[in-house]
């Protein structure tokens, strides 16, 4: 089910609803999974400005937000404290496990969350959130496996397009527009 349709059933809005904590994928999710290296080894990724701005809006209406990436990626680590995210893993082949310790810290539920992936190494979380959003580009057995997908693909504002959703179904899209009316 596309994550905009999802807002119309009523299992998966109240999934939207229970969200307090936005966790993402890297490679393909925030970046559009291309990796660039120039002559010295210094790695390139592009990040879209719109899913930054879309987890900023997350922090803003009280969501705790993450990256979990099996790659470790100096860059990706850069974007994230960047963005002042809460939770910063890197370089985790075993993202299930850097799940139990994010919820760990956060005293939180996995039922409270929300995780953007788009690869094989994802379902595994897919499986254990309370809210799991595979991108428009994501490999077919991981959209099979989320209770939804993004129209728009990985690093092309997919993130956004969930944080959107997600804050809307929370009743919380209105005060944040109103800050740049």
């Amino acid at each position: 089910m596309n994550i905009r349709e999802a807002l119309t059933d009523p299992d998966l809005r109240a999934r939207m609803e229970r969200i307090r904590l936005l966790l993402t994928d890297v490679d393909g999710v925030l970046t559009d999974g291309g990796i660039a290296y120039d002559s010295h080894g210094n790695e390139w990724k592009q990040f879209h400005v719109r899913d930054g701005l879309g987890l900023k809006l997350a922090q803003q209406a009280g969501l705790k937000v993450g990256v979990i990436s099996a790659r470790k990626s100096a860059v990706a680590t850069l974007r994230a404290k960047e963005l002042a995210l809460e939770h910063i893993v890197v370089g985790e082949a075993d993202k299930r496990k850097a799940l139990r310790g994010i919820l760990k810290q956060e005293s939180a539920d996995a039922s409270q969350v929300c995780y953007i992936g788009d690869d094989l190494h994802d379902i595994p979380v897919f499986r254990a959130v309370g809210l799991a959003v595979a991108v428009g580009d994501a490999v077919d057995p991981a959209k099979a496996a989320a209770h939804a997908v993004t129209e728009l693909k990985g690093g092309a504002g997919a993130v956004r397009e969930v944080v959107d959703a997600v804050l809307e179904a929370q009743g919380k899209w209105p005060d944040l527009l109103k800050a740049f009316s």
